[in-house]
């Protein structure tokens, strides 16, 4: 899929993840995707949460070798 800016937050713990995902929608416009790469387990369940009570989307997401790839749409 298709981004707009990649964040990189592979080997940080929760809530460092969020933390960063946060500053960097700061930097998109509304509608433009944000991809997110992470390793803490939490990630998942913290980055949706996250995205939906921001108004935001995750268009898509997936797990590769112990990687957890999110592609967040910004409200």
């Amino acid at each position: 899929m298709k981004s707009n800016k990649f964040l990189d937050a592979k080997g940080f713990a929760c809530p460092m993840p969020v933390v960063r995902t946060k500053k960097a929608m700061e930097d998109l416009n509304s509608g433009e995707i944000l991809e997110v790469h992470a390793t803490d387990k939490g990630s998942k369940s913290d980055l949706t949460a996250w995205a939906k009570s921001g108004g935001h989307t995750v268009v898509q997401d997936a797990e590769e070798d112990g990687v957890f790839k999110f592609w967040i749409k910004k409200a």
